[in-house]
C-alpha cells in the first residue's frame, strides 16, 4: 500500500509518497496552474509513471486546492498537515514552524504533530513568496537568483513600504536612481523577514526550535537573514517544501492504523 499526500498550494502542487514505516519514497512538485483539477490529472499521470495508482492508494489532500483531489479519502487543512509533516522531517520535539507560502505566511507552534497555536498572514502578499516573485520580475531576475544577488549587496537598503503595490513603486524609483539590483534584492528579502518576524512575535512561546518550510526553504541566505531577525537559529530540511504533502501522507498512513 502507498500512502500519498497531495498539497495543492496557490503556486505549486506538492506530492509525497510514504511507505508503511513512514519513510519517504517519492516526492515531486508541479506548477499549480490555473486549474487545480487539471493539476490533479497531471499528478495522477506522474504517479503512474512511477507505478503508483492514486485510486488504489490511501490519499489525503491538503492546501487551498484540496477539494479538487476526488480520489482523496480525507481532506485536511494545511496547518494540520504541516505540523504532522514536521514530525517526519524534524522530529517530535516541541517546535515552531514558519511556512512562507506563495500567497500567505503561517507561523505554527506544535508538539508531536499536534497544532497548539498558529497565526497566518493571508490578507496581504507582503512577507510571502508572491512578494519576492513580483519584485524579482521587476528586477528581471529569476526568483532563485534573488538569494545570491542579495548576498552580494554593498549596502543594507531598507524598503519602507510593507504593501506590495507601494513597495513595487518604491523599487521602480530606486531603479530610476541607479540603485544596484543586489542592493534592491537585499532590501526585498529584508522586507520579507521583517514581516515574518511580526507574525512570529505573536506566538506564545518563541523560544522553541524554529524550522522553515515552504518553497523558500532552499534559500540559504534568506534563512540567515531570518535567523538574524529572530535572534535564534532557523533550520530547514532538503524536503521542507514538501512538509504539507508529507504530513498529508502521514495522515493517510494513520487512517489505516
Amino acid at each position: 500500500m502507498n500512502y500519498i499526500g497531495i498539497d495543492i498550494g496557490s503556486t505549486c502542487a506538492k506530492t509525497a509518497v510514504l511507505d508503511e514505516n513512514a519513510e519517504i519514497l517519492y516526492t515531486f512538485v508541479l506548477p499549480t496552474g490555473w486549474s487545480s483539477f487539471e493539476t490533479v490529472t497531471r499528478i495522477e499521470e506522474a504517479l503512474m509513471c512511477q507505478g503508483i495508482d492514486l485510486k488504489q492508494s490511501l490519499c489525503v489532500s491538503t492546501g487551498y486546492g484540496r477539494e479538487a483531489v476526488e480520489a482523496a479519502q480525507k481532506k485536511v487543512t494545511e496547518i494540520t498537515c504541516h505540523a504532522k509533516g514536521a514530525v517526519v522531517l524534524f522530529g517530535e520535539e516541541p517546535m515552531n514552524l514558519i511556512d512562507i507560502g506563495g500567497q500567505d505566511t503561517k507561523v505554527i507552534s506544535c508538539t508531536k504533530g499536534r497544532v497548539e497555536e498558529f497565526f497566518m498572514n493571508d490578507k496581504c502578499s507582503a512577507g510571502t513568496g508572491k512578494f519576492i516573485e513580483i519584485m524579482a520580475n521587476r528586477l528581471e531576475l529569476p526568483i532563485d537568483q534573488m538569494d545570491s544577488a542579495a548576498r552580494n549587496r554593498t549596502e543594507e537598503l531598507k524598503i519602507s513600504s510593507m504593501c506590495t503595490v507601494f513597495a513595487e513603486s518604491e523599487i521602480v524609483a530606486l531603479i530610476g536612481k541607479g540603485t544596484s539590483k543586489e542592493n534592491i534584492a537585499w532590501g526585498v528579502l529584508d522586507s520579507v523577514v521583517r514581516k515574518v518576524k511580526q507574525e512570529y512575535a505573536k506566538l506564545g512561546d518563541g523560544d522553541r526550535p524554529v524550522f522553515l518550510t515552504g518553497g523558500l526553504c532552499e534559500n540559504q541566505y534568506l534563512i540567515e537573514l531570518l535567523s538574524a531577525q529572530l535572534g535564534r537559529e532557523v533550520r530547514s530540511h532538503a524536503l521542507a517544501r514538501y512538509a504539507g504533502a508529507v504530513g498529508a501522507a502521514a495522515a493517510a498512513l494513520k487512517m489505516e492504523k
